[in-house]
């Protein structure tokens, strides 16, 4: 069963790539079928099988010989990883299905923050609607909308206050859109630990990268996959952090 979520996530892993790299150009994610992004030959079918084909092909294109970027691996494996936690976590539940479609979404959402610095609204929004929905199915509706009202709105006033102290914009509106969606799956408790925790890997990273002159105070750093990786760190241990923590 394990060879098989893994399988599952790698060819999920392929669709996400398809995702990240159509959605901030404005393209169909659906057609046309796949096709080199140098040299616009169509990918065959033996040339897009999940890791497989990129160790086959030596990172090159079959047709340009133009270099395949290692992030298309990279999300596959990813991809896999996530998927199999999720398994073990929730083995073959509705529960597993919603988080799959959660993780999912924030993979894609993350690595177009990374390269793009924007958040498409379909994933934030999408997001929130799938978490709603999650809420309703679980008897939890209240608790997802006040989640969802709560991401949003502290963000928001974080983004605010920001913008009045330093006289610019502190916080995009994709993030505050994903704290929002996040929030719906993870309520209030998450939300809180999903910020705080985002805010230190950011600010850490943030200044190793300042150390290292890779960046500098005033360059933009985005939010959004610290935000992601918080929240699904939330979802398999963060509970058991707090209760530890605060024995709540």
């Amino acid at each position: 069963m394990i060879t098989i979520i893994f399988i599952f996530g790698l060819i999920i892993g392929s669709f996400l790539n398809v995702c990240i790299y159509r959605i901030p150009r404005g393209k169909s994610i659906v057609y046309p079928p796949s096709s080199c992004p140098a040299c616009g030959a169509r990918i065959k079918w033996y040339d897009n099988i999940p890791i497989l084909s990129y160790i086959f092909l030596k990172g090159k294109c079959r047709n340009c010989k133009s270099k395949i970027s290692p992030i298309y691996p990279t999300v596959e494996i990813l991809a896999a990883v996530y998927t199999i936690l999720v398994y073990l976590k929730f083995g073959l539940t509705v529960d597993f299905v919603f988080y799959l479609v959660f993780g999912y979404m924030l993979i894609v959402g993350s690595f177009i923050d990374f390269f793009h610095y924007i958040i498409p609204d379909r994933i934030s929004i999408g997001l929130a609607v799938v978490g709603l929905a999650y809420g309703f199915l679980r008897h939890e509706f209240v608790h997802s909308l006040v989640g969802f009202v709560f991401g949003f709105g502290l963000l928001y006033l974080v983004a605010v206050l920001g913008k009045a102290i330093f006289k610019k914009e502190a916080m995009g509106g994709g993030d505050i859109k994903l704290l929002g969606a996040l929030g719906a799956f993870i309520a209030i408790k998450g939300v809180l630990f999903t910020l705080f925790v985002a805010s230190l890997l950011g600010s850490f990273v943030g200044i190793v990268l300042i150390a290292l002159g890779k960046t500098s105070m005033s360059q933009r750093i985005p939010f959004g996959p610290y935000l992601s990786l918080s929240a699904i760190l939330y979802v398999f241990v963060g509970y058991q952090i707090i209760t530890k923590i605060y024995g709540v």
